[in-house]
């Protein structure tokens, strides 16, 4: 295969200024730098998390702790006497940001026992 002269090089920025406009040039160059950085930083992350798994596997088994599960039954949506479910609702939200409360509360006195080891 022969390589570009001056010539062809020309001719091809010549047609991509035609197809794409002098304006929207910077756009498209600035999307690409940006979908490249992207693309580059996930596949460094790629690599760590490769090389974190390993290093996961090797800790002792006395210093991880495992993650615990609840499974909850689906709430029926049960409408009052006088058909108030925004009430239900309301009541509902308390109680998910009661438990994120508390599920918050455990993760920090965690991290702060493995803080003091």
């Amino acid at each position: 295969m022969t390589s570009l002269g001056p010539l062809e090089i020309g001719l091809i920025i010549l047609a991509i200024l035609l197809l794409f406009g002098y304006k929207k040039l910077p756009d498209a160059s600035r999307s690409l730098g940006r979908s490249l950085r992207i693309f580059k930083g996930e596949m460094k992350g790629m690599k760590d998390d490769d090389s974190a798994g390993t290093d996961l596997r090797s800790k002792d088994a006395a210093r991880t702790t495992p993650v615990r599960g609840e499974i909850v039954a689906p709430a029926t949506p049960a409408t009052s006497a006088d058909g108030d479910l925004s009430a239900q609702l309301h009541e509902e939200a308390r109680a998910a940001e009661a438990r994120a409360a508390e599920l918050r509360a455990r993760a920090e006195q965690s991290r702060a026992a493995d803080g003091s080891r």
